[in-house]
């Protein structure tokens, strides 16, 4: 079943989508997981040492739980900004379920 797009001009084609703040939000959230890795030079280095461990090796691995909730906050804000988006698609606000259809 086909639904109108409220949202729609009348010329048949999909409303345009505007960036919002969240979704900038999400960008700069993930870009910094993204980008902070690619800087060597920012810890190419030896000390300090944690635990024996050269500063080169132990922040790599303390990015890894950092950039982990980075993306955890970025997933959640995009989840909340699609919902928001959904109507402006003519979509419901909520996605149906498999089960909804028994």
């Amino acid at each position: 079943m086909s639904q109108r797009n409220p949202a729609s001009d009348g010329s048949g084609s999909p409303p345009r989508r505007r960036a919002t703040g969240t979704w900038a939000v999400v960008a700069v959230l993930l870009g910094i997981g993204i980008v902070v890795p690619l800087l060597v030079g920012l810890y190419d280095r030896e000390t300090p040492t944690l635990w024996g461990f050269p500063f080169f090796y132990w922040f790599q691995f303390a990015m890894i739980p950092v950039v982990s909730v980075l993306t955890f906050v970025a997933f959640r804000l995009s989840l909340s900004a699609t919902a928001k988006d959904r109507p402006t698609f003519g979509l419901p606000a909520e996605p149906e379920s498999p089960e909804d259809d028994r």
